[in-house]
């Protein structure tokens, strides 16, 4: 089976495209200045991005896994996923309190999705 590779950079690759899934790496803000809030309806927006590159939307989400650096910007980020939400096809979702990468950072998510 192929394997096709969306936006490749130096160490990874945006996202990855095998056997009828769509493999989602760990998108963060473009940002990191700005709120938990802000970051995540950017973060969401590189997502729909992503999946339509890979011929797939957010309709197709089978599972979303979301890291906040503080709990206590948990609210915040929901603001901005049920402002952006497909609510007749939501994914599974975690949400855990994680370290990041960067400590601007306040919010970074992954996920699967299905092809048409």
């Amino acid at each position: 089976m192929s394997i096709k590779r969306l936006q490749p950079e130096a160490r990874l690759t945006g996202a990855v495209v095998h056997n009828g899934l769509v493999h989602l790496a760990g998108q963060v803000a473009d940002d990191p200045t700005v709120d938990a809030e802000a970051q995540t309806a950017d973060i969401l927006r590189q997502v729909d991005a992503l999946l339509a590159e890979a011929g797939t939307d957010k309709s197709r989400l089978i599972s979303m896994q979301i890291f906040l650096a503080d709990m206590g910007d948990m609210a915040a980020m929901n603001r901005a996923w049920d402002a952006w939400l497909d609510t007749a096809n939501k994914p599974a979702r975690a949400t855990v309190e994680a370290r990041l990468a960067d400590p601007r950072w306040r919010v970074e998510m992954t996920g699967i999705a299905a092809l048409p």
